[in-house]
């Protein structure tokens, strides 16, 4: 169980990030056009996960745009941020912002959240997933992680995109 806080306060995410070394456990999303998104389809290419509670504040907005920016010149590797947002409203922020360069998808089943053991188990964010980075390997192994300790903060790009 990871202890972080927000704004300050503690709170608490149902258990802890895959080990570094370790097969990324498997995982089904939903794109903004409602199609499924599976970490199998996506083997052969990095993967960094942006992870964050929702499009709509704005640490996590900040996030998408500078994964956005930053994707563009990466070779292999695809951007994936993740929120429990419905896919309308990653849709919306990626059209209003012109994002394009990311999968912007939605864990609205909540199976990732539980599967990567970072959704939120307590506090004013219960059940939201908590702000965090996997970078995950062409072969599916977790080469980096980050559980962002205070979920107001940004994550560090620099160590994630380091870590490919």
């Amino acid at each position: 169980m990871a202890n972080i806080t927000l704004k300050g306060n503690p709170i608490e995410t149902i258990g802890d990030l895959p080990k570094i070394g370790t097969k990324a456990p498997e995982f089904t999303l939903t794109n903004t056009d409602l199609s499924e998104v599976k970490s199998t389809d996506l083997l052969g290419s990095n993967l960094i996960l942006n992870i964050f509670p929702s499009v709509d504040t704005s640490t996590c907005a900040t996030s998408i745009r500078k994964f956005n920016q930053k994707a563009a010149s990466l070779d292999n590797t695809k951007v994936l941020c993740i929120s429990k947002d419905l896919p309308f409203a990653h849709k919306r922020f990626c059209g209003a912002e012109g994002i394009e360069n990311v999968l912007s998808l939605s864990d609205i089943s909540g199976d990732f959240g539980k599967n990567y053991e970072l959704t939120f188990a307590n506090g004013p964010l219960k059940g939201l997933l908590s702000r965090a980075i996997v970078v995950v390997d062409t072969e599916g192994n977790v080469v980096y992680t980050e559980q962002v300790s205070e979920t107001a903060d940004e994550p560090d790009y620099g160590s994630a995109l380091d870590a490919l």
